[in-house]
């Protein structure tokens, strides 16, 4: 026998009825045509696939198997010692008991059974060996830990294929994705063509994945909510498919996520094909799916994700023409049938057309061949046909044969020879060999005990050594991440160090491509919280995003912590809080008061029954006029929670919020009520005071004046009758010295002329002059008798006066200072609430070395 090829049996002579001695050799390249295997139960069908698989094991050929119940575990079980007691474990307690035997004794059996059958068929203990050694064999159990379980949300990650260059293959993968989730959840036939739950669902991932984003299951459903597009072909969003009727496939596909029995698929190795097929160490791998514990909807939706991991696998290898690995399904029932189209047909189909060129050989098993699609088998170049139940059975797969498996025996030939197969009998039709061949299947080197449990699964993998732990092996060198698009290289819309002694400017973090996104912060966003998705807001509710006013330094300082030089933002989160603002006019005419007031409060953590004491979150930092329309792109979003979510509490909030403006809005303004004189909250005391000194002044000055005015009048004629009096009595003054020194003159003249001294005088004369002088004497007197007077009167007026000016000045003094303070309210129709909803604050997601921090990227400045 050669060594490069399987070893599969003995050519089988109908005749005699026995296998001849010549060896039935394979060769492996000729399933990258890939097998079809079918067989009625006890035709010993599992047994001929259980040693093609060997032999692809012995050959190096890693393969995925898909085992739905649970005949395949079986290939854990390979003794290479041929011992009892390593029998016993795995021997049915109850089909030992209906043979009367005990469980030493079934042990004994299956051991000298297998020794003989081994012997007879030319298998020896090296051989044995060499297959327990070849590859790593492994059960994966999704939906139970019972084995390894399997994350399947890891599946609706965006493939490492370039978009632009596997457009049609991408979209037929998301429809497959699709039709398997909504099937999960009982929406069954639907048309990926009319049904809008399959188009939104569709559209969702595309955006995604288009952009080489990943998308996981939370995602989905809050998108399906919040779609991240407007309009679905002519149609918008919700016109295409209300928001009501969104929420209710939401609701459906939460399903999922709340039933605690989903909590094992969330969990566990992820499907990446190139883990599961080789080891780190670059060992190959037969990882055998055991789905026996699975409904129906299950086990579809499962094959489905793995089927279209496999085919994403297969399309980032290079060309090869030997085989590469294997892909077993043990019962393609229900997953391949002639007229519907299950979401396991499409990667079926594709698979069984170009998998030849990858070096990726299909091999796929059946009891029933009625019910199977042989056109899409057509592709298929090895048939092995074994004992079939029925007639129909047998007419049907001629029927399918003719057109599928090519030229080969005459019907009628064909016919006669599968209707004497016998157990472990099979017709090998190869198109690569000349004709159907008869064979006898050799003897199997694992034992078969029959379908296992779940229960028995740990012990299986224990069995073979496993590591539990999901593996994660670097991707081959032939595998690499693309991006549809050549990106720019800029070092600023990179993560970055950021050294400690960077300047604290305020500089928004702007993320990086779309790919280059997805690639550098998947690991932040598996650590932080948060959805790429922005939850939905009732209707009514507006939302704001507040700006990133915090440098990465700033945002440290704001934390109290130091920076570290290594420091790098992986993303922006946005965290929802309260944000309210209003606008008042504060106007009184009569009191001069017209002045505007802003009232803001954001709160950050909110009671769930919407009771918010305003006063304790009264808002303090940068302008409001700096909140921003858009969030920054790629960033992630933590959930809402009430009153957030509900329109009815916010409306009562925003009410309550209005109430504690009105109540907290009044300004105090500063009356004179006596000087008129009034002051709002814009005018300073000095400055109401220098008002009210100007207006006192002029009324005082106003009253001094119609106040003296007549007092004024009397002193202007008393001074001005004074002024006279003064003129003439200087005038009467001159004349009596005038009347004096004539007086003297003529009386030395009469004293003369009595004693002969000149001429002779009258006396009359100079007494004239004497009384004249008399006269200017009384005239001098009398003047100054009546200034004397005037002076007193106008002394006694000015006294008045200043009495009144004094008694004015006390008076328009006390005014001056009698200031009272009087409260102004707004009206509530002079209440403008401009900002009321939700604000999405910011936050840094930092990577610190192998810690990851959230930091405010919003606060006051």
């Amino acid at each position: 026998m050669s060594e490069s090829n399987f070893y599969l049996g003995r050519l089988f002579d109908s005749k005699t009825a026995k296998a001849t001695s010549t060896p039935i050799e394979y060769d492996p390249a000729d399933l990258t045509t890939h097998a079809v295997v079918t067989g009625m139960t006890g035709s010993g069908k599992t047994g001929l696939c259980i040693s093609l698989l060997e032999e692809a094991a012995l050959q190096g050929v890693p393969a995925i198997i898909i085992d739905p119940k649970g005949d395949l575990t079986n290939l854990i079980l390979h003794f290479p010692d041929l011992a009892p007691q390593d029998f016993q474990p795995w021997i049915d307690p109850e089909m030992a008991r209906r043979a009367s035997k005990t469980l030493e004794q079934a042990a004994n059996e299956a051991s000298s059974s297998w020794r003989s059958g081994l012997k007879e068929w030319g298998i020896g203990p090296d051989r044995l060996l060499a297959l327990k050694n070849a590859a790593q064999f492994a059960i994966f159990t999704p939906g139970s830990d019972a084995g390894i379980p399997v994350s399947v949300l890891s599946s609706l990650a965006a493939p490492d294929l370039d978009w632009e260059t596997n457009r049609e293959v991408l979209r037929e993968r998301i429809s497959s994705t699709v039709t398997a989730l909504l099937g999960l959840v009982g929406l069954n036939d639907l048309d990926p063509i009319r049904s809008r739950e399959h188009i939104l669902l569709s559209n969702i991932f595309e955006t995604h994945w288009s952009e080489g984003r990943d998308i996981d299951l939370t995602e989905l459903i809050l998108q399906t909510q919040t779609p991240p597009f407007d309009k679905l072909g002519a149609f918008s969003v919700d016109t295409f498919f209300p928001q009501k009727d969104r929420m209710e496939l939401a609701m459906i596909l939460n399903n999922i996520l709340a039933a605690p029995a989903f909590e094992t698929w969330r969990e566990g190795q992820s499907l990446d094909v190139q883990s599961l097929l080789y080891t780190a160490d670059g060992r190959p791998r037969h990882s055998i799916f055991y789905l026996a514990h699975l409904s129906d909807g299950e086990r579809m939706f499962f094959v489905t994700l793995l089927l279209s991991a496999v085919e994403t696998w297969m399309r980032t290898q290079s060309g090869s023409s030997s085989l590469r690995a294997l892909l077993y399904m043990d019962e393609i029932y229900g997953y391949l049938p002639p007229t519907a189209v299950p979401p396991s047909k499409g990667p079926l189909l594709r698979m069984l057309k170009q998998a030849r060129a990858f070096g990726l050989g299909l091999l796929l098993a059946t009891q029933n061949p009625v019910d199977i699609d042989y056109k899409a088998l057509s592709n298929t170049g090895t048939w092995f046909i074994g004992k079939l139940q029925t007639e129909r059975d047998k007419n049907r797969l001629l029927d399918g044969l003719e057109s599928a498996a090519g030229a080969g025996l005459p019907r009628a030939a064909m016919d006669k020879l599968i209707s004497s197969l016998g157990k472990r009998v099979f017709v090998m039709h190869n198109v690569h060999e000349k004709a159907p061949v008869l064979m006898q299947t050799r003897w199997v080197m694992n034992f078969l005990a029959g379908p296992l449990t779940r229960n028995q699964i740990p012990a299986l993998n224990q069995l073979a050594n496993v590591d539990i732990a999901p593996q994660t092996p670097p991707a081959p060198a032939s595998v690499s991440r693309t991006v549809s698009k050549p990106q720019p290289s800029v070092e600023s819309l990179q993560p970055v160090s950021v050294p400690s002694s960077v300047n604290s400017q305020p500089s928004a973090y702007t993320p990086p491509p779309a790919a280059e996104t997805n690639r550098q912060t998947k690991a932040a966003n598996q650590k932080s919280d948060g959805s790429l998705t922005k939850p939905p807001l009732p209707a009514g509710v507006r939302e704001y995003y507040l700006p990133q006013n915090f440098s990465l330094p700033e945002a440290f300082q704001s934390a109290g912590r130091a920076m570290p030089a290594q420091a790098m933002i992986q993303g922006v989160l946005y965290r929802p809080s309260l944000l309210a603002a209003a606008q008042v006019r504060i106007l009184d005419r009569k009191y001069g008061v017209d002045t505007e007031a802003t009232r803001a409060a954001l709160v950050d953590s909110l009671d769930r029954r919407g009771i918010v004491r305003w006063d304790e979150f009264a808002y303090a930092g940068p302008s409001l006029d700096k909140v921003e329309t858009m969030p920054v792109p790629a960033a992630r979003y933590s959930g809402i929670d009430s009153p957030l979510n509900d329109s009815k509490l916010m409306t009562a909030l925003q009410k309550d919020f209005t109430d504690w403006v009105f109540r907290n809005s009044s300004v105090t303004a500063r009356a004179n009520t006596a000087l008129k004189v009034y002051g709002g909250p814009d005018v300073s005391q000095a400055d109401f005071m220098k008002a009210c000194a100007d207006t006192a002044r002029d009324a005082r000055d106003a009253e001094m004046s119609k106040k003296t005015a007549a007092i004024d009048k009397k002193i202007k004629s008393w001074e001005d009758k004074l002024i006279r009096e003064e003129r003439e009595l200087r005038q009467d003054q001159e004349d009596l010295k005038n009347r004096n020194i004539e007086a003297g003159i003529n009386g030395v003249e009469a004293v003369a002329g009595l004693f002969g001294l000149g001429r002779k005088k009258s006396l009359s004369t100079p007494m004239s002059k004497l009384r004249m002088a008399q006269n200017a004497k009384e005239d001098v007197r009398e003047s100054e008798e009546s200034i004397t007077q005037y002076k007193r009167e106008i002394a006694a007026l000015q006294r008045e006066r200043e009495q009144i000016v004094s008694e004015v000045n006390d008076r328009w003094g006390h005014v001056v200072n009698d200031v009272s303070e009087i409260t102004i309210n707004p009206k509530k129709t002079d209440i403008y609430v401009n900002l009321f909803g939700v604000a999405w604050k910011p936050y840094y997601v930092v990577q610190v070395g192998d810690e990851m921090l959230e930091l405010p990227a919003f606060g006051a400045e």
